[in-house]
């Protein structure tokens, strides 16, 4: 079978609007000026540089999925075009008609930091090794049977299926990796080891490198002069700051009065309607060295919700699911905490065409009928609709239907307190945060579960543990939006939803869902033949994810809260794609990079990153 035609670009919706030979991104500034430095906080601390496994914290920069600011990709996603990506590590991508395989041709100039070229080998090593080490690459790329070479700059990976339109396009995703420093020894002749964390400064290939810092407090990444990708045309007129400087706070709060302070954090997309609708009256913000801006939001929202954990048994009845969805009353928190600025989200893939509405299509019917009785019947008969409490008498109307939903799943209420009669033991929630601003949305619902008698608490922890135990699954319910959705939703389903991710501890599946007609449809969405295929497809998950009331959905904004002290300049155009690119920005009158509030210090110095 022929492998079909070389080509710089690969999308999966339609073809890019840029031609081959296109020099930079409509949007983007190519004369923007270099240097100056962008000053950013993070929240909570860091003890890693390796972002692949699933021990350490990595610091701010580092990216377990795509190169982040240190590493290439084989393809680099389009900030401009969905589900596009452009040349990168790669120069040229094809693969056959029935997608059983793809083969990319490195390009020549191609570099690590250090000035060796990036190999065919690299990319080989890069691949066995990522799968190793995350649940997350071993979900995405289990597929792919084989990675070869197939000439002297060119790699092929073999698939086990065909007719998988998205495995050609996300192999592109592929960090690629160094593997003769990973392989080599340290300063001390120490042999490094991948499979743990690392303070040891890595070794890129990436428009930046770090050049400071100090373990969980602070880090410092450097432009580097002589990338080699800088005139690539996904590069060009971008990654135009001289330095990136990362200083870590505690909280949310702690990093709200540093933006306010300036000079320690240059922009913030904001995520309180709180404070956008009352909190920007301080000097800067008054007198216009703060600006703000809405930026409308085109992409796919992902859910946003309070996750139930379907693994404990006390969320494994339907039935308890949905009690508590119709006890969160959001207009009531919409009304008196947001501003009336949200909207209900009610898709896992909202403000797109991939969200399902009204009742199934025929389309969708194709994928929903074989799993007629392994699905709610509602599915095929309703439309999936949440709890109005807009409406007259809805608080009573829907207290007593959640009383009724828990009364069947066997709990009944005594005292005052809902008492599973199986056990004799009170219906308890614990919800977890890592922040103490996170009351403010976890607190409402909290009072919400209490007027039926659940005794619902809030812990908050420190970032570390809260990742910690997101990582083992070691939580009751959780407020979180989850991972970006696409528009061209594929293999990465497997890994927010599919039976085989529920126990696999660093997978997205928080939820625990195993249910085997959720991996029939993510199979349906995977193999999908075309576009209307891909959607209908996708519809149906939505549908039957919905009516199994997986989560409590929560709110969405549809557009993003800018706000950036005006030292910084950007593009009179927005991508289309993303909306917002801070890394097309510049700071105006850019010189030599500002000194860094991170002191250089030796890695050997540095006290090895905790387990």
């Amino acid at each position: 079978m022929t492998q079909g035609e070389w080509s710089e670009s690969i999308s999966l919706i339609k073809p890019s609007r840029y031609p081959a030979d296109f020099k930079h991104y409509d949007y983007v500034n190519p004369d923007a000026p270099k240097g100056g430095t962008l000053h950013s906080v993070a929240i909570g601390s860091f003890d890693s540089f390796n972002p692949f496994i699933v021990r350490g914290t990595p610091a701010a920069g580092l990216a377990n999925f795509g190169g982040g600011l240190l590493y290439d990709t084989l393809m680099d996603q389009s900030t401009d075009e969905p589900s596009t990506s452009h040349a990168m590590i790669a120069e040229a991508v094809r693969y056959p008609s029935d997608y059983s395989s793809v083969t990319y041709r490195l390009d020549p100039k191609a570099r690590w930091h250090d000035g060796q070229p990036i190999t065919v080998e690299d990319v080989i090593w890069s691949f066995q090794t990522l799968i190793k080490l995350h649940p997350q690459w071993a979900t995405y790329y289990q597929n792919v049977t084989a990675a070869t070479q197939t000439g002297e700059r060119e790699i092929t990976f073999t698939f086990n299926q065909k007719n998988n339109r998205e495995l050609p396009n996300i192999m592109g995703d592929l960090t690629i990796l160094p593997k003769h420093w990973w392989e080599g020894t340290d300063s001390k002749g120490k042999k490094r080891d991948i499979t743990q964390p690392t303070s040891e400064l890595p070794l890129g290939s990436g428009p930046y490198k770090i050049s400071a810092f100090r373990i969980g407090d602070a880090i410092t990444w450097e432009r580097v002069a002589d990338y080699w990708a800088k005139d690539k045309p996904a590069r060009v007129g971008r990654y135009n700051f001289g330095s990136i400087d990362y200083v870590y706070f505690r909280d949310s709060n702690a990093a709200w009065e540093a933006f306010k302070k300036g000079g320690l954090d240059d922009y913030r997309l904001e995520n309180s309607a709180r404070r956008w609708a009352e909190g920007y009256d301080f000097p800067a913000a008054k007198n216009g060295s703060v600006i703000r801006k809405e930026v409308e939001n085109h992409d796919v929202v992902s859910m946003q919700a309070y996750v139930l954990n379907n693994r404990l048994p006390k969320f494994s009845d339907i039935r308890v699911r949905k009690a508590l969805t119709l006890l969160y009353n959001f207009e009531e928190m919409n009304r008196t905490l947001f501003f009336g600025y949200y909207r209900r989200v009610a898709s896992y893939f909202e403000n797109s065409e991939l969200a399902a509405k009204d009742l199934p299509s025929p389309k969708e019917l194709e994928y929903l009928e074989p799993l007629r009785g392994k699905v709610p019947e509602e599915v095929f008969t309703k439309p999936f609709t949440l709890p109005d409490y807009s409406q007259p008498n809805a608080d009573r109307a829907y207290l007593r239907e959640a009383f009724d939903l828990l009364k069947q799943a066997g709990y009944e209420s005594r005292g005052g307190r809902m008492v599973d009669t199986r056990t004799g033991q009170p219906f308890t929630i614990e919800l977890l945060g890592d922040d103490p601003s996170d009351d403010r949305v976890l607190g409402p619902f909290v009072r919400h579960l209490g007027r039926l008698g659940i005794q619902a608490n809030v812990r908050i922890v420190d970032s570390n543990q809260y990742i910690e135990r997101m990582r083992n699954f070691d939580f009751e319910v959780v407020a979180m939006k989850y991972y970006p959705q696409s528009l061209s939703p594929g293999n990465e389903q497997r890994d927010f939803w599919s039976s085989a991710a529920a126990d696999a501890p660093g997978s997205r599946n928080y939820a625990g869902l195993k249910n085997p007609a959720v991996d029939q449809l993510i199979d349906n969405i995977i193999h999908a033949p075309d576009r209307d295929s891909l959607v209908a497809a996708t519809r149906a998950l939505d549908r039957v994810m919905l009516w199994n009331y997986v989560v409590v959905p929560q709110w969405y904004l549809g557009k993003s809260w800018l706000a950036y002290w005006n030292t910084l300049d950007m593009p009179a155009k927005a991508p289309e794609s993303s909306g917002v690119d801070i890394f097309s920005w510049w700071v105006k009158g850019a010189s030599a990079p500002a000194a860094s509030t991170a002191t250089p210090q030796p890695a050997a110095a540095q006290a090895p990153a905790q387990p």
